[in-house]
């Protein structure tokens, strides 16, 4: 297999070396602390695109100096990526319009580096790293990923937006809590700001500890959660047909899937669409470092 290097841009930046679908050496960090702030995008929300695509190219030439045998660099990040471009990107807005491929691609060749650079979403970047780890190439992998904002990744990838997080779950007019500005998104119900908006006296792991305590606002809250996650997975069974969903992500420790199955069994009812299943998966940004790689010679 060829030896890629993967780079995924979330709340932080991830890099690895990647040979034959494993993680060569150790991933580097950015920022290296553990514990960063929650409230949005950590460190990247402030930091101009230019010095993204540098700090990029920086991990890129440390991993891959020239003659490592590299073919390829797989960027993954949060947005509607097409043809090397941020069409939009509203978790990291300073992204818009900036033609990410041909940066990262000059600062390689500053840098003495001549490699294919490919991009595209983060969470299509999990379901590309879901299917080569687990050696399912050849089916369809679609994954949804519960973080500040939620993605919907698909392997294979196609041209297609796929912004499964921006799926209208609800005509509630007062459903306006998305980054996008749209109304009745699943997002603006489940993402970690749109959370922090909706609950100004609480955080998000807060108003889920409520709910267990018995705490009825919180509680309703929570139920529409997980209906709202159910809504926008039914639409993709309904488009798509059955099969098999991972759910994961850093805040995939809310989810309660038990709740998650009973939302979705009453809102799939035809017999041919109800062979599904569901998988959570723990946070692993290895997976998605994986899958840009993978993507970026497939």
């Amino acid at each position: 297999m060829a030896k890629t290097v993967g780079v995924v841009m979330t709340e932080k930046v991830v890099a690895g070396l990647i040979d034959d679908h494993k993680v060569v050496g150790e991933l580097r960090h950015f920022p290296e602390k553990k514990e960063m702030d929650a409230d949005e995008n950590g460190a990247l929300i402030d930091m101009p695109a230019d010095s993204l695509w540098e700090l990029i190219c920086d991990y890129v030439a440390g991993l891959a100096p020239k003659g490592s045998g590299v073919e390829a660099v797989g960027v993954a990040m949060p947005g509607m990526i097409r043809n090397g471009v941020v069409e939009d990107s509203p978790n990291l807005p300073q992204l818009k319009g900036a033609k990410a491929a041909e940066s990262i691609r000059n600062g390689l060749s500053a840098r003495g580096l001549d490699y294919v650079v490919i991009t595209l979403n983060d969470a299509d970047a999990v379901a590309a790293g879901v299917a080569a780890t687990r050696g399912q190439l050849d089916r369809l992998v679609r994954v949804w990923t519960i973080g500040n904002g939620i993605g919907f990744g698909r392997f294979p990838n196609t041209d297609e937006p796929w912004e499964g997080g921006h799926t209208v779950v609800t005509l509630d007019p007062k459903e306006n809590y998305c980054g996008c500005g749209g109304r009745g998104h699943l997002e603006g119900i489940m993402g970690h700001r749109a959370m922090r908006l909706r609950f100004l006296d609480l955080e998000p792991h807060e108003v889920f500890e409520h709910a267990r305590k018995g705490d009825k606002r919180c509680a309703d809250f929570v139920e529409r959660w997980h209906a709202g996650l159910a809504a926008a997975t039914a639409t993709q069974i309904h488009l798509e047909g059955p099969g098999k969903f991972y759910f994961t992500g850093r805040n995939i420790n809310r989810l309660d899937l038990a709740s998650l199955k009973d939302h979705l069994y009453r809102m799939v009812k035809m017999s041919p669409l109800q062979q599904y299943s569901l998988e959570v998966l723990p946070e692993d940004s290895s997976i998605a470092v994986i899958g840009a790689g993978a993507a970026a010679v497939s």
